[in-house]
């Protein structure tokens, strides 16, 4: 039998080109996955990536060469064209400076004062209440996005740049605007985040377009699995009825490894026909959009398999050079999530994805008028952090 090495080689091409596909292969086994690496490499081929926790190879592929080769292989256990997956924003964006102080309840000075400060979708989620136990301290979390900051309201500990380059600053806004919603400081005059004292980390997987490849996304999963993260934000999605064996594998492999995983619903509205990757996946919290009155905003998508619903319409968070902006997508109603996730595991860090997701479902709120499959569990709502104690083992 040709080994996967001789067989991928038999295909691939040196670069890209006219006439060749760029294609993720996953191997079977750790033992597979280095020997066809050894193999390519002997033979001249540089993968595109080389993912050795996913077991993921990417290689620009001959669109000639017989492909059904390694689609058969038994060391292969899956083979796919590497797609092109997009940041969900809707609209943008009014931007400015900083607004007044804002102080966060329980520190010195007034509560009361503070709280009429804060914006509506903080207020909303509840993040308030919860801010009198915890801040979210102790807890690391990612936003995989366009990259992040650098912005006076964030504090980025680390993170990396799977698209090429050592840098993981943002050049859209998106991912900067994501993580402020998520872990702002509201040190600036700008909105606090729903955790503000987490650990942020930025994993830059989309370019200053919003716009990255399936192979980014899983290597930048991967990053967070070796990294230990506690909670991932994923605000970008590929359209309904896409599948991927190689996102869920990873997918999987986060939830098992104890990461919390959040994901934008898709901006599709009422007629989607489903819900984006990775948020259809049931692995992850996906999340619908609400607006200021409490209602599902038009463009959030409907679809089996909703986890919650949070803020997402015009949403004031962090922006580039130090501004601020407004902006609405299922982008932004997910790191809500992100961060009440972080709150509630600085609270009880032994919960496993599972009996997080659950805790957060079960304290949400119905909206009225909406079915299960427009609002999932219903708007979420953090304020019993401050009381709920965890059922004894």
């Amino acid at each position: 039998m040709m080994s996967a090495g001789s067989c991928l080689y038999s295909c691939a091409a040196r670069g890209p080109g006219p006439g060749t596909a760029k294609s993720i292969i996953v191997l079977t086994g750790s033992r597979q996955y280095d020997r066809a690496l050894d193999h390519l490499r002997r033979k001249g081929i540089t993968p595109v990536k080389a993912v050795r926790g996913s077991r993921m190879l990417c290689l620009h592929l001959h669109a000639s060469s017989d492909w059904s080769r390694i689609k058969r292989h038994p060391h292969i256990a899956s083979f796919e064209k590497d797609v092109t997956i997009r940041a969900l924003g809707t609209s943008r964006r009014r931007a400015g400076g900083a607004g007044p102080g804002i102080r966060l309840p329980g520190a010195s000075g007034s509560r009361k004062g503070s709280l009429s400060l804060l914006p509506w979708n903080i207020r909303q989620a509840g993040a308030p209440a919860a801010w009198l136990r915890t801040l979210g301290g102790g807890v690391r979390l990612a936003v995989i996005d366009t990259g992040s900051g650098p912005h006076p309201d964030l504090s980025i500990r680390g993170g990396v740049n799977v698209i090429g380059g050592a840098s993981y600053r943002d050049d859209n806004g998106h991912g900067t605007h994501v993580a402020g919603i998520a872990a702002g400081k509201g040190r600036s005059g700008g909105p606090p985040g729903v955790a503000p004292a987490v650990s942020l980390y930025a994993v830059k997987a989309l370019d200053g377009e919003g716009y990255g490849h399936l192979s980014d996304i899983i290597e930048a999963i991967d990053w967070c699995i070796a990294k230990r993260m506690h909670v991932v934000n994923m605000s970008f999605g590929l359209s309904p009825g896409s599948r991927s064996k190689a996102l869920h594998g990873v997918i999987r492999r986060a939830s098992r490894s104890g990461i919390v995983l959040v994901a934008a619903a898709g901006n599709m509205g009422r007629d989607s026909g489903g819900l984006d990757l990775p948020a259809a996946y049931p692995q992850t919290i996906a999340v619908a959009a609400s607006t200021r009155k409490g209602r599902i905003a038009p463009f959030s998508s409907r679809g089996k398999g909703l986890g919650l619903t949070a803020p997402g319409d015009r949403i004031r968070s962090a922006w580039l050079n130090g501004k601020y902006a407004v902006e609405s997508g299922t982008s932004m109603s997910s790191p809500h999530v992100a961060g009440g996730a972080a709150l509630l595991l600085a609270t009880y860090p032994g919960l496993p994805p599972s009996g997080a997701a659950s805790v957060l479902k079960r304290w949400a709120r119905r909206l009225p008028g909406y079915g299960s499959r427009s609002q999932g569990a219903g708007l979420l709502r953090l304020g019993k952090i401050g009381s709920f104690c965890l059922p004894a083992a």
